[in-house]
């Protein structure tokens, strides 16, 4: 047997090993039997069920409003924490600093979620505040652990650039806080937007930490399909899985799309300014 096949073997069966657990998944969500195990044909009305369930559509813009609020607030953090490790040197505590953002990278979500759940109940005995588990204390949850993944992502973005740019504009007046918004900001950008996705994308994920810090009320959508699953697989579960892929699906087509414009554009401008350098010469 030639290498080629041997690899190619390994790649068809990598491949089908990932992505056809999901195929399944997606076809046995058209199954008109409420059985998984057996199947009925061809039916439509298991995504009719799913839009008028209401305890999975109310998890769902539960899961939402908080990734968005604790993607930005980490964002917002996380830049900071970054700049601060990229940009200030040396200075007295780093290595605590860095140890503490890095920490929830490589801590067990269960210890992260029991550490934060006795944090809430000791400040809500002292203090009062948070009144109970519920939304807030989801989206501190979040924050708190997507920001380390942030701060890296802007770090290692800040340490590969050039500070040469910034240098030259505080030396023709510009303060630092201007440098910043004018300067670093645009070129840390799309750090930025990755951080934000990937903050979004862990927060709307997550399970472990929001079944230790949620109160009733507020389920988020993994904590109620883990709860579904527990008492047997729906077919509206496999459409709301189906959905989820069907959407991530057209948002890598449409990335992939812009992408490649955004290429041909570079390209077609390097080309001209060949042209026009070849001409002068």
């Amino acid at each position: 047997m030639s290498r080629g096949v041997v690899l190619f073997s390994a790649l068809a069966f990598g491949y089908a090993f990932l992505y056809l657990p999901i195929l399944l998944l997606i076809i046995y969500s058209f199954n008109d039997s409420a059985n998984v195990a057996i199947w009925g044909g061809w039916t439509l009305r298991w995504y009719g069920a799913l839009l008028g369930n209401d305890s999975l559509l109310g998890a769902f813009w539960v899961s939402l409003r908080v990734a968005v609020v604790s993607a930005s607030f980490a964002v917002a953090l996380g830049t900071a924490a970054g700049l601060a490790l990229a940009r200030f040197g040396r200075f007295r505590g780093r290595a605590l600093f860095g140890g503490m953002i890095t920490a929830p990278l490589v801590m067990p979500e269960v210890i992260t979620g029991l550490s934060l759940l006795l944090l809430f109940v000791t400040l809500q005995g002292l203090i009062g505040w948070p009144a109970g588990r519920g939304m807030t204390t989801i989206m501190i949850a979040h924050t708190t652990f997507a920001m380390a993944y942030v701060a890296i992502i802007v770090q290692s973005r800040l340490s590969g650039m050039d500070e040469s740019v910034e240098e030259a504009a505080q030396d023709l007046g510009a303060r630092p806080f201007k440098v910043f918004l004018v300067i670093t900001l645009p070129l840390i950008a799309p750090a930025l937007v990755a951080g934000w996705l990937l903050a979004f994308t862990l927060s709307l994920d997550d399970l472990v930490i929001a079944s230790f810090v949620s109160g009733p009320g507020s389920s988020t959508l993994p904590m109620e399909v883990f709860s579904s699953v527990r008492r047997g697989v729906s077919p509206e579960i496999n459409a709301l899985a189906t959905l989820f892929v069907l959407f991530v699906s057209v948002g890598i087509i449409i990335a992939g799309i812009l992408l490649n414009r955004q290429e041909r554009r570079r390209q077609r401008d390097d080309q001209l300014a060949y042209s026009g350098r070849a001409q002068e010469v």
